[in-house]
């Protein structure tokens, strides 16, 4: 599988997210950068919906992630019902990713120590 070493993140948006039984997770809506660290801290992703009505977004820690070149999309090693039952938002309504109290739950949710501590 080739994985690139530097892309930009326009050629990431949309792209398919998968868990490694090829199971259609969602897709990529957005990446955020922790400016202090100089990191990519989330992806996030977007799930369910039709033409974004009913669309539930999920902050997942990058580190989660295995970018898959030849096949033009992501691989999260989880499953369906692992990220149905992760904390998501709405996308109307978005956290405030600098709160690190929130930031730390969902890195705790993942099993994943902070990167930041």
């Amino acid at each position: 599988m080739n994985q690139p070493r530097v892309l930009s993140t326009s050629t990431l948006t949309g792209d398919d997210v998968v868990n490694r039984e090829e199971a259609k997770l969602g897709n990529l809506k957005d990446l955020m950068i922790d400016l202090d660290h100089g990191r990519i801290a989330y992806a996030v992703l977007s799930r369910g919906g039709l033409a974004g009505l009913g669309e539930k977004l999920f902050a997942v820690p990058w580190v989660l992630f295995e970018v898959d070149g030849d096949s033009h999309r992501l691989i999260l090693d989880l499953s369906e019902d692992v990220l149905d039952n992760s904390p998501g938002f709405d996308p109307d309504h978005w956290p405030s990713f600098g709160d690190r109290e929130w930031a730390t739950q969902v890195h705790e949710h993942y099993g994943l120590a902070p990167y930041w501590t």
